[in-house]
């Protein structure tokens, strides 16, 4: 099948459309009118990831995280430029879903909420008629601790940084969430009344600032996105039997997780 067809059948899903304005969105890498039979869904394109799919001998790559960010003014090898330049080597193409599945209805936001039981949510911050980036609902009333617990619970964490003076431990109902590094929309989740935020990244003046303005939060890191893989190969494989198609969905089995806990 051409990849086409694949990503024509994902952003009927998933329009690149719906992603914040500047962001970086779309096909990268390689070709859409080629045919395919392997597709790879991973977070990150690493060093680790590339070397993956070449073994397996993937033709596309779906990745939450764009492999290209910044201007590059050339590729000349080097250990972060060989990373794009395997890739065109062995003639994978590389297909990037940022902010739009953090935005898109049954998108990655609204399944952080489904396993946490986050409840009667809304959009955190809306971008357009609708819909916009993170969410906020409601929990059943528990302490900050219990809550960040079952983060730390629900996606097999070692821990969760929490956001608050001297040990305190609210009880908590009102929750906003963000994938990702979503620090800057905290104000949102003050104005729409979330007794915590929880979103990962979180610089410690802006910890601060948060504390100052009545704001709680849980970091539970960025890796949490993770999720991505496993949601989105789901999704494929229904396409995949709904449309007949002739091809291998693969969920990435390399770590891009960069940190770790003694």
């Amino acid at each position: 099948m051409l990849a086409k067809t694949l990503i024509d059948r994902y952003d009927i899903y998933c329009s690149p459309k719906l992603s914040m304005e500047g962001d970086v969105v779309g096909l990268q890498i390689g070709s859409l009118d080629r045919e395919i039979k392997k597709v790879m869904v991973t977070l990150d394109v690493r060093e680790n990831t590339v070397a993956e799919a070449i073994a397996k001998e993937v033709d596309l790559i779906i990745t939450k995280h764009a492999p290209i960010f910044k201007g590059l003014k050339d590729l000349v090898s080097s250990p972060q430029r060989d990373i794009l330049l395997d890739l065109v080597k062995h003639d994978i193409a590389v297909y990037v879903s940022h902010t739009n599945i953090d935005i898109v209805p049954d998108g990655l936001n609204d399944w952080f909420c489904q396993l946490l039981g986050i409840e009667n949510t809304e959009p955190l911050l809306l971008t357009e008629d609708s819909v916009g980036i993170g969410r906020i609902g409601d929990i059943s009333e528990q302490s900050l601790e219990d809550f960040a617990e079952k983060i730390k619970n629900t996606f097999e964490l070692d821990s969760v940084r929490l956001v608050r003076y001297d040990h305190q431990n609210p009880r908590i109902s009102k929750v906003a969430i963000c994938g990702g590094s979503g620090q800057s929309f905290y104000q949102e989740a003050l104005s729409k009344g979330a007794d915590v935020y929880v979103t990962g990244d979180i610089y410690y003046h802006t910890a601060q600032e948060m504390l100052t303005d009545g704001l709680y939060a849980i970091d539970p890191g960025h890796h949490i996105e993770v999720l991505f893989i496993s949601e989105i190969a789901k999704r494929l494989n229904q396409w995949k039997q709904e449309e007949n198609w002739d091809v291998e969905v693969l969920e990435s089995q390399s770590s891009t997780n960069p940190f770790s806990h003694l």
